[in-house]
């Protein structure tokens, strides 16, 4: 069985570990209503739908 002949440094090791603890983007899906994109499940901000009801009155541009 190998045996390493040093200690792994802490910045090499988390370096290797860094790698796979990335974020991920953020999926965004389209908004059925207006088309513009929305974070799943959310009612979106511009219309005010979620799943094809009025669920909130959208605000005015002033």
């Amino acid at each position: 069985m190998a045996v390493p002949k040093y200690k792994t440094s802490k910045a090499r090791s988390r370096r290797r570990r860094s790698i796979n603890m990335k974020l991920s983007p953020v999926g965004l899906s389209v908004c059925p209503n207006c088309g513009s994109k929305v974070r799943p499940h959310r009612v979106c901000p511009k219309c005010g739908h979620y799943k094809d009801q009025q669920v909130l009155e959208p605000e005015e541009m002033a």
